[in-house]
C-alpha cells in the first residue's frame, strides 16, 4: 500500500497546516463557524471543493460565495462530488475536497470515500449534520455519517462547537495527506456553523499518538540489501505507495542499479516506464504472463508499497512458493498481513528506496553483485512468447482493445487517464502505455463502477493544462454520466470514450467461462434502435449521443474500423467541451491473461484454452 509521510507527487508539494511548534502572531477575527471553515479551507490550499448544498451545509454555502480562493463545483450528484475530488487528488497529489449535507447527501458519499479508502487517496470528506441538541433524534435528514464512515475512513470528526472548526481542519488535512494517506470526514452540527466565534491561525493541533514511522531502520535496510545482491531470481513488485510517496525517479535508479526485473500493479502503473526493458508488466488476475510467473517463481520478492492483495497473489498459499519476502510499507498493519516477511521495513517509500539504492551500492563496493543472467533468459523467453495481444472480430468491428490502444497512441503526451470498471479497465491498463506517474487513475481496490467520468473531472479541474480521457463502459456509464453536466457548464473539457458491447462485459465474461453462457441480467442493448430497427450490437437505450448532446457536450458515434483514427483526432482537437465517443465494439471480446478467482497463479492462462509453457518440465 501507500507509503508517504505526505501524499505528494514529486512536482506538486502539498501544502500542509503549519504545527503548533510553528505558532505565530496573527489577527484575531470575529466569524460565524461557517465563515471559519472557508477561512480554514483557503489557508490548508484547498483550492476546489466539489460539491452540493442543502439545509444543514447551507450555512456553509453563503460565505464560500466570497472565497477568491476556494472554486466550488456544483456537481449533479454527491457520489460525483467523492469521486471527482479523488480524481483531483490522484492528478494533482493534493488533498481532494468534497462537501456534503446532511442525510442523503452523507449517505451519497459512502462509496466515493470507501473507495479512497481502498485505494488510499488524501480526501477530506465534509458533510453538514443537524443542528447539535438534534442528533439522535432521528430529526429530518439526519444520519449518523460518522458512525457509518468509521470503518472506511482512516479518521473522522463530529464537530459540534464553532471553536473546533479551525484545530478540526487543520488536523483533518494532515492526517489524509500523511502517513498512509487516506480519506477523512468532518461532520459538522450546523448550529456550529451559525454561532458567533473569533477565528486565528494556525490552530494548535492535538494529535496524540500519531507519528507516522518515515524513516526505515537501517538494519532492515542492510538485511534486504544483502538478499537482493545474493538472489538468482528477485523481483521488484511496486505498487501505488511508490507513486504517492513521489519515489518513482527513486525507484528507477534502484531498478537499474540491481538489474532486476519489475512488475507494477494496477495502482502503481506509471510508476516505471512501460517501455523499460527492466519492466515486466502488471501482475494479477489479468497481468502479463511474464509478470505473474515472475512473481510465482522467484527466489526473492521487494514488495514497495504494496499489499499483496488477493488479485496479485491469487490462491495465497500457493503464492511465490519459493520466494522470500522483503516488504517495505508505511503502514506496519499492512506487513505480514496476507504474506509473512523475512526483512519487514516500516517507512516511506522515498526514503527506503533511497536507502536500498545506497547499501547496494555498499554490497557493490564489497564485491557482492547480483547475477541475472539466467534469470532474465527466462524472463525474455516468456515474455517473447506470451506478449500481450488481441484479435479482430470476423465481422469487420471493432475490437474494443484497438480503440483504448489507439487513444493511448493518438493522446497528446502528458495525457491522463480515467477508466471505470471492467473489460475496459483491463483493456486501458494493457494496451496504453504508461511513461509517468499519475496519468493513470482508476478504482483498484473497490472497483467502483462508475468512477471514470467524476474522477476524470476531478482530475481536469486539478490539471487544466492536460488532456484527460475517460476510458468506460457502457454499463459504467450510465452511472455517473450526469457529471458531464458539470463538466459542460464549469469549462472542464473532458473526453470520454464509451467502450460500448452492449453488455455488462466482464461479468458476462464469467458467464462465458463459468456459467455455460447462461448471460443472466448482464445484456444491456435489449431494444430498438431510432430507427424502430434491433441493433446488431451496443447499448442504443439510452441514445449516447443523443444524452450527451444534451448535456452540452460534442458527441459521435463510431462503428467503423476505418473511421477510428479520424474520430479520436476529432475528439482531441475539441477543447472547449467535453466530447464523447460512443465507439459499438464487438461483445465477445475478453480479458487475457487470466488467473480464474480462487486458484494458483500457476493456473495462469495466456488466453482460453492457451495453457502457457514455461520450458521447465511443467505446464503451469
Amino acid at each position: 500500500m501507500p507509503m508517504t509521510e505526505q501524499a505528494t507527487g514529486a512536482s506538486h508539494p502539498q501544502p500542509r497546516p503549519r504545527s503548533s511548534g510553528q505558532q505565530q502572531s496573527a489577527p484575531v477575527e470575529h466569524v460565524t463557524g461557517a465563515q471559519s471553515l472557508i477561512r480554514s479551507l483557503e489557508e490548508v490550499g484547498a483550492d476546489t471543493v466539489f460539491g452540493i448544498p442543502g439545509g444543514a451545509i447551507l450555512p456553509a454555502y453563503d460565505p464560500m460565495m466570497d472565497s477568491t480562493r476556494v472554486r466550488h463545483i456544483l456537481v449533479r450528484h454527491e457520489q460525483g462530488a467523492g469521486h471527482a475530488a479523488t480524481g483531483y487528488a490522484q492528478a494533482t497529489g493534493r488533498v481532494g475536497v468534497c462537501m456534503a449535507t446532511s442525510g442523503p447527501g452523507a449517505t451519497n458519499l459512502v462509496t466515493p470515500i470507501a473507495d479512497a479508502h481502498m485505494d488510499s487517496v488524501p480526501l477530506v470528506a465534509i458533510t453538514g449534520q443537524v443542528a447539535s441538541k438534534a442528533i439522535g433524534t432521528d430529526a429530518f435528514q439526519e444520519a449518523d455519517i460518522v458512525g457509518i464512515t468509521m470503518p472506511i475512513t482512516k479518521h473522522n470528526f463530529l464537530v459540534t462547537k464553532a471553536e473546533d472548526i479551525p484545530r478540526t481542519i487543520a488536523e483533518a488535512f494532515h492526517i489524509a495527506s500523511t502517513g498512509r494517506p487516506g480519506p477523512v470526514l468532518v461532520d459538522i452540527a450546523k448550529d456550529a456553523l451559525q454561532a458567533r466565534t473569533t477565528f486565528s491561525w494556525p490552530p494548535q493541533q492535538e494529535l496524540p499518538g500519531y507519528r507516522p514511522v518515515t524513516k526505515p531502520h537501517a538494519k532492515q535496510i542492510r538485511e534486504a540489501a544483502k538478499l537482493i545482491t545474493a538472489a538468482k531470481r528477485p523481483v521488484l513488485y511496486v505498487g501505488g505507495g511508490v507513486i504517492k510517496s513521489g519515489a518513482t525517479a527513486e525507484l528507477k535508479v534502484l531498478a537499474e542499479l540491481t538489474g532486476a526485473p519489475v512488475t507494477t500493479t494496477l495502482m502503481a502503473l506509471g510508476s516505471f516506464p512501460d517501455s523499460h526493458p527492466l519492466h515486466v508488466g502488471m501482475p494479477g488476475m489479468h497481468g502479463a504472463v511474464t509478470a505473474v510467473t515472475a512473481l510465482q517463481k522467484a527466489d526473492l520478492i521487494v514488495a514497495l508499497g504494496a499489499r499483496f492483495d488477493d488479485r496479485v497473489t491469487g490462491k495465497l498459499d500457493s503464492f511465490a512458493p519459493f520466494a522470500k519476502i522483503v516488504h517495505a510499507d508505511i503502514d506496519p498493519a499492512e506487513i505480514g498481513k496476507n504474506r509473512a516477511a523475512d526483512v519487514p521495513i516500516v517507512g516511506d517509500a522515498r526514503e527506503v528506496i533511497a536507502d536500498l539504492v545506497q547499501a547496494i551500492q555498499a554490497e557493490h563496493t564489497a564485491g557482492h553483485t547480483g547475477d541475472y543472467t539466467a534469470w532474465w533468459a527466462d524472463l525474455n523467453r516468456w515474455r517473447d512468447t506470451y506478449p500481450l495481444g488481441y484479435g479482430h472480430p470476423d465481422n469487420g468491428q471493432l475490437a474494443p482493445q484497438q480503440v483504448i490502444e489507439r487513444i493511448g497512441q493518438l493522446a497528446p503526451e502528458g495525457t491522463i487517464f480515467a477508466a471505470g470498471v471492467g473489460q475496459h479497465q483491463m483493456w486501458a491498463a494493457h494496451f496504453i502505455q504508461y511513461e509517468q506517474p499519475a496519468t493513470w487513475l482508476n478504482s483498484g481496490g473497490a472497483g467502483t463502477m462508475g468512477y471514470a467520468v467524476p474522477a476524470a473531472m476531478g482530475a481536469k479541474a486539478g490539471q487544466p493544462d492536460r488532456t484527460v480521457w475517460a476510458i468506460d463502459g457502457d454499463g459504467c456509464f450510465q452511472m455517473t454520466n450526469q457529471e458531464l453536466t458539470t463538466c459542460a457548464l464549469n469549462n472542464i473539457p473532458i473526453k470520454v470514450a464509451i467502450i460500448n458491447n452492449g453488455a455488462l462485459g466482464m461479468v458476462r465474461q464469467w458467464q462465458t467461462l463459468f456459467y455455460n453462457q447462461r448471460y443472466s441480467n448482464t445484456v444491456l442493448h435489449s431494444g430498438p434502435d431510432a430507427d424502430g430497427k434491433q441493433p446488431s450490437a451496443g447499448t442504443r437505450v439510452p441514445d449516447f449521443v443523443k444524452l450527451s448532446e444534451a448535456m452540452g457536450c460534442y458527441a459521435i458515434r463510431c462503428e467503423d474500423p476505418a473511421d477510428l483514427d479520424k474520430v479520436i483526432e476529432e475528439a482531441n482537437a475539441v477543447n472547449d467541451r467535453p466530447v464523447v465517443i460512443d465507439f459499438i465494439v464487438h461483445e465477445d471480446a475478453q480479458v487475457w491473461p487470466m488467473v480464474a478467482a480462487g486458484t494458483s497463479n500457476d493456473e495462469v492462462m495466456a488466453a482460453r484454452g492457451v495453457r502457457p509453457d514455461f520450458g521447465d518440465g511443467e505446464d503451469d
